[in-house]
């Protein structure tokens, strides 16, 4: 059978446009022994991906030019040739940027659709909420009573963040590029604080007003001048948590550091970098936990749907315009 799915046509030089991006049609072969063929309903676009655009990356394997990208997507099996799977089952992988594949089914995890929407399995059940769990727990090891400060915080990791820290007794405060943005962490996602730092002020400024007892963990999206804003308010031995650097992703020319780094080494602080995959002895722990949030009423989330695999490229640019309130994934 034919099937559509989007290629990488070059490496972006800053910021990634449409015409870095191909729809492609194809051919798929039928699934052998063990395979199953899915049809994908939902795949996700992460800020991540920007890192395998490039010829060279020091921890993810370089997107190949002209072949399909990839990334998490959820979808239905429509014929199997494996005893784990049957028609009709719901799987996730990371088969996305294409409406169909064919896969070995212990590839895949079953995912139950009466249990939560298929797409949350991209987001709060997926890795965004994979990368939250372990990013605060076991990185920031935040605990009862401490301040936690997100950056990036209406974003699909930022947002799960800051309402475990809520659970777990945290004070947490909050950053986002939007008024709106800003209200669905405060009345919705149950933020302690949040604030727009595009429009309320200098960043130091606002981290003096919401955080006037210092910081305990600052779980860092962005890098950049966040970073460097919540290096002058960190408590001493306070944990910086370096998920990602969404600031300086696009980039042209080499991004200078905080200036005041030295701060880091008078305050005896803790800045350490992760990548979601080395923790996936705490995927049981994770699941149970969410789960049990989740029908507890805990944890809300948002998500940008955007529809048409052929609009994949503007949904994964949109995330680096601030196009996305919370988890930005494509209905296929």
């Amino acid at each position: 059978m034919q099937t559509r799915e989007i290629h990488l046509v070059e490496y972006p030089d800053g910021l990634p446009t449409s015409e870095h991006f191909r729809l492609v049609t194809t051919e798929l072969p039928d699934p052998q022994d063990g395979e199953v063929l899915v049809r994908n309903r939902f795949m996700s676009v992460d800020p991540y991906m920007r890192g395998r655009m490039h010829e060279s990356n020091p921890y993810f394997t370089p997107f190949e030019i002209g072949a399909v990208l990839e990334g998490g997507s959820v979808g239905e099996v429509i014929t199997s040739n494996s005893g784990d799977l049957a028609a009709g089952d719901f799987v996730t992988g990371f088969y996305g940027w294409r409406e169909h594949f064919v896969a070995a089914a212990d590839s895949l995890r079953r995912v139950d659709p009466k249990r939560a929407s298929l797409s949350t399995y991209l987001g709060t059940l997926g890795m965004p909420g994979m990368t939250a769990y372990v990013g605060l727990l076991d990185v920031g090891q935040a605990v009862s009573g401490q301040t936690v400060y997100v950056s990036a915080a209406s974003g699909a990791v930022g947002s799960i963040v800051g309402q475990i820290a809520r659970v777990k007794g945290c004070h947490v405060v909050g950053s986002a590029g939007s008024d709106e943005k800003v209200a669905w962490l405060r009345d919705e996602a149950r933020f302690d604080a949040a604030f727009n730092y595009k429009s309320e002020g200098d960043l130091s400024s606002q981290l003096a007003r919401h955080c006037p007892d210092g910081i305990h963990v600052y779980f860092d999206n962005v890098g950049g001048i966040h970073l460097e804003a919540a290096l002058e308010h960190m408590k001493f031995h306070g944990r910086i948590v370096l998920c990602g650097m969404i600031a300086q992703y696009n980039a042209t020319v080499p991004t200078s550091g905080p200036a005041n780094m030295m701060l880091a080494v008078g305050k005896r602080l803790t800045l350490q970098g992760f990548i979601v995959s080395d923790y996936n002895h705490r995927g049981a722990d994770f699941h149970s936990d969410m789960a049990a949030w989740i029908e507890a009423g805990e944890i809300t989330w948002r998500e940008t749907v955007i529809q048409g695999l052929e609009r994949s490229p503007d949904a994964f640019i949109g995330l680096f315009k601030g196009d996305n309130i919370g988890k930005m994934v494509v209905e296929i």
